[in-house]
């Protein structure tokens, strides 16, 4: 083989392409004893050391696990792993990582073989190099390692700084001080300022969210060591432009990352005030979501919402229970059907809140489905009443029933738009509101129907006679079926023909 072999063809495999990884590995573990493999004397252009051309061309061969057996060796990871972390050319060692990264990606047994090799901790310290490659590289290899290996993340945060690389130090604080990988990432954001970060920075600040996510949820009692990141993470949100679609990388990775973190900051260690509602404006955090949201709701089908959109909500309702009041009114104000909304049936228009209803009840999203449906039901206060009349008891009695939440004796009487819908704006004074729909009554349209005939009135009182029996057989709301009321206190009189049927009370 040539000093500078060339580029492997793409369509390498069989024997061709083993016998050539083999060779590859062959000469860079060789390399790491005798340091053989230098740039040529008189390069055309930049020098390359070969070694570096060697982990490139090792980097194509390795982009499928086919024929490339002796890659994903012992032996093989060990030399991905040497060069990487003991190279003192940085080329050369991310040239390595990158090989290493796509190993672990692609034969999840190489996990665990990284791990043996005792190199994470060196992983961990390298985390603190202000280089977006070198964390983007180790931030994936780390996060790659929290699935089906042994490695104690514990000892990474207690003896090798893994929580302060991540987050910041709480003792730095001025502008020219140091900051560790998520602090540099917020800091670009100044104030003011919603310039986003470059590709690379974007794809090294996901993997660092990643692995913070993974690190907070397999270890949840060690969550608290990242609280530093909260404000860094909300600034960012905060200040990010909202692309279309809005959940793209890295928006939902930042969303993602706050949901195992102490937002309420219970044990008042880390913040003077609670960085979710700052004191210049406390309800900018959850305004932030609340827009993501209805941007994900109008661009995303269900069946994506599913997949995207559930941390989202699932935050909205963390934030909801801690909120001062303000901050809890404009959430039901943002989230809730206004009266004006109530010129039509609920769920019908295009707004945030009837996008939502018609979530709460799509039959392509069921974690959406119930999702939602809580977080309705959170801002009613938990009050099946106030639910009710927020959203009507069509959407409201699916969510009601399935949790065993007695509807309210009242739910079938209508009410008025004055007297306990937790969203009236007094626009309408006391409008009376449709306790299925939500519509106030007099905005409905008469259906005009021809009268049925004595046979269909019989059909269907025998169909609701039917239906309260099996509503009683179920127990959620005591009931008495009104046909056998009557029957029973003698208010029905049975005559031959049944156009002489008639009431004796």
């Amino acid at each position: 083989m040539t000093l500078f072999p060339k580029e492997p063809p793409p369509d390498l495999k069989g024997p061709a392409k083993r016998q050539e990884v083999t060779h590859l590995l062959e000469k860079l573990k060789i390399d790491l004893k005798e340091k053989n493999l230098f740039p040529p004397r008189a390069p055309v252009g930049p020098p390359r050391a070969e070694r570096n051309v060697l982990l490139e061309h090792l980097k194509i061969l390795g982009r499928s696990t086919e024929d490339a057996d002796p890659l994903y060796t012992k032996e093989g990871i060990e030399t991905l792993t040497r060069h990487g972390f003991e190279s003192n050319s940085p080329t050369t060692s991310r040239e390595a990582l990158r090989c290493l990264a796509n190993a672990l990606v692609l034969e999840p047994s190489t996990r665990q073989v990284f791990v043996d090799l005792d190199y994470a901790p060196k992983a961990a310290e390298r985390l603190k190099n202000d280089n977006r490659d070198d964390e983007f590289l180790i931030s994936r290899i780390l996060f790659l390692t929290t699935y089906n290996t042994n490695l104690d993340f514990e000892r990474l945060i207690d003896q090798h700084h893994l929580a302060d690389n991540i987050n910041t130090y709480a003792r730095l604080r001025s502008a020219a001080a140091p900051r560790q990988n998520i602090a540099r990432h917020a800091r670009q954001f100044s104030k003011g300022s919603r310039k986003d970060g470059t590709a690379q920075e974007d794809l090294s600040l996901a993997e660092t969210l990643k692995l913070l996510f993974n690190i907070t949820h397999f270890y949840p009692a060690r969550a608290d060591v990242f609280s530093k990141s909260i404000p860094n993470i909300l600034k960012i949100l905060s200040r990010r432009q909202i692309t279309d679609p809005p959940l793209q990388p890295p928006v939902n990775y930042l969303i993602n990352s706050l949901i195992n973190l102490d937002l309420e900051d219970r044990k008042a260690v880390h913040f003077g005030l609670n960085p979710v509602f700052p004191k210049f404006d406390q309800k900018c955090n959850a305004e932030r979501f609340i827009v993501i949201l209805d941007k994900a709701t109008a661009q995303y089908p269900d069946a994506e919402l599913e997949q995207v959109a559930g941390p989202l909500v699932t935050l909205l309702r963390r934030i909801y229970e801690f909120a001062p009041e303000g901050v809890r009114k404009y959430m039901q104000w943002r989230v809730m059907p206004t009266d004006e909304e109530r010129k039509q049936p609920l769920g019908t228009s295009s707004t945030l809140s009837s996008r939502l209803l018609r979530l709460s009840s799509s039959p392509v999203a069921p974690s959406m489905r119930e999702n939602i449906s809580s977080l309705l039901f959170e801002l009613s206060d938990k009050d099946a009443t106030s639910f009710v009349q927020n959203i009507g008891l069509g959407f409201a009695s699916g969510f009601l029933m399935t949790h065993n939440v007695p509807i309210p004796e009242n739910a079938m009487e209508a009410w008025s738009s004055g007297s306990g819908n937790n969203n009236d704006n007094g626009a309408n004074g006391e409008s009376a509101i449709n306790p299925i729909t939500g519509q106030r009554l007099e905005a409905e349209h008469p259906v005009k129907m021809d009268p049925m005939t004595n046979e269909e009135k019989e059909r269907e009182a025998e169909k609701l006679f039917v239906l309260f029996e099996r509503l009683k057989k179920t127990g959620v709301v005591d009931v008495k079926n009104p046909v056998e009321q009557a029957l029973h206190s003698g208010r029905l009189e049975e005559l031959d023909d049944i156009d002489e049927i008639i009431d004796v009370d």
